[in-house]
């Protein structure tokens, strides 16, 4: 299957049929499995056999849906967790220990961010940032007692990108564990290991599903280091769902298709919006404009599907721009088939200060949007009328 093309594997790439001859991979709702004897049943608990035990520990579905993201990112082994940020969470839990320290870019998602100052503190294990686009300086905050270095790419919501072989280089050189979110990229646009990340996080709640139907998160990555993640998942309990992982599966078999259309209708939005008297400026991965464009055509099949732009006057002007949009979304969510715009300083941002979001680039007038698969006119136009109604 290795030999097949990307698009081949999330295909073809499923559990093996049962004597029912399904074409289409059935659904193991079950809690648990059974055994033939108690010698089975030790074996199994010893791991001397690979077998389902109980489907918090693994599952048919699950498996599946693993199996398709670690063929995707060429990646050893992995786990699928109940969203994305229990992806996050078990990952750095299985991993650090009391008196451990991260390096993480600035640019991260809201719960990541509060997970790194809020809760990990409790365990003795301190943060330090740097900033996006000052990766050369990043070597400046490693200490001794540094076991991670993390990045999303692109980031969220300002779309930023980070050059995946300088942060593998400088996580190789202090023997660091490189951790990367692939969550706007997904597999099909970026894999990060094969730029010298260990791991791979994906909230698969976003394009992943791509229909804003279920939650989901995996990891992916180095064998050792999912063992250790597997163990303190399967005692923590932060599985995903059977159902989930169904649903999800069966989505990898289109995520090709539907990134390369969200892509291109996003670079349309991206150029539109580039040109639209009412914004300040737009970051797009592929747009030329942007200042890690080499990068990102380097380590990028397409430039994603979000995109970030500023809307001149502020908070006031992005909140009339949202209140004025007619056929776009407003939701925290992205990655859907349906447009999604956010204004992050007045909701999900809002509660920073105004210097820590300017740190992370996310100004008073930021709105992100996912751009869907509406025809890509009609989110054009919808976005158009709404910025004409934006400035006072």
């Amino acid at each position: 299957m290795n030999e097949h093309h990307f698009e081949t594997r999330a295909i073809r790439s499923q559990l093996e049929r049962t004597d029912f001859q399904e074409h289409s991979v059935p659904l193991y709702l079950t809690s648990s499995f059974v055994f033939e004897d108690a010698e089975d049943m030790r074996a199994s608990f010893a791991e001397e056999k690979e077998r389902n035990i109980y489907s918090r520990f693994t599952n048919p579905n699950t498996s599946e849906f693993v199996d398709k993201i670690c063929k995707m990112e060429g990646a050893e082994d992995g786990y699928a967790f109940a969203t994305g940020m229990s992806a996050v969470f078990s990952t750095f839990a299985a991993l650090l220990n009391s008196g451990d320290h991260i390096v993480s870019c600035r640019s991260v998602f809201g719960s990541t961010h509060s997970l790194f100052t809020k809760y990990l503190p409790k365990w003795n294990i301190e943060t330090s940032y740097f900033k996006a686009e000052e990766v050369e300086n990043l070597p400046e905050l490693i200490r001794p007692n540094t076991k991670v270095l993390y990045a999303e790419t692109p980031t969220n919501p300002g779309v930023d990108v980070l050059d995946l072989q300088a942060l593998s280089r400088i996580a190789k050189e202090h023997h660091l564990i490189l951790i990367i979110d692939n969550c706007f990229a997904t597999p099909y646009l970026q894999q990060p290991i094969k730029f010298g990340a260990d791991l791979v996080i994906h909230s698969a709640t976003k394009l992943i599903d791509g229909q804003g139907r279920v939650l989901g998160g995996v990891t992916v990555g180095r064998s050792d280091l999912i063992r250790e993640i597997y163990l303190f998942s399967r005692n923590t309990g932060p599985a995903m769902s059977p159902f989930n992982a169904w649903v999800l599966s069966k989505s990898l078999e289109t995520l090709s298709v539907r990134v390369e259309r969200h892509c291109e209708n996003a670079l349309k939005v991206a150029h539109f919006l580039e040109g639209h008297n009412a914004v300040n400026w737009v970051k797009h991965p592929f747009l030329e404009s942007h200042p890690m464009f080499e990068v990102a055509k380097r380590q990028m099949k397409y430039g994603g599907s979000i995109v970030a732009f500023e809307v001149k006057g502020g908070v006031e002007a992005g909140r009339r721009f949202l209140n004025n949009i007619e056929m776009c979304s407003l939701s925290a969510n992205l990655g859907d088939t349906r447009s999604i715009v956010t204004h992050p300083a007045s909701t999900t941002h809002s509660k920073l200060s105004e210097t820590d979001r300017l740190e992370v680039g996310i100004t008073d007038g930021l709105v992100r949007v996912s751009v869907g698969l509406e025809h890509v006119d009609d989110i054009i136009r919808d976005l158009d009328r709404a910025l004409e109604k934006a400035p006072q």
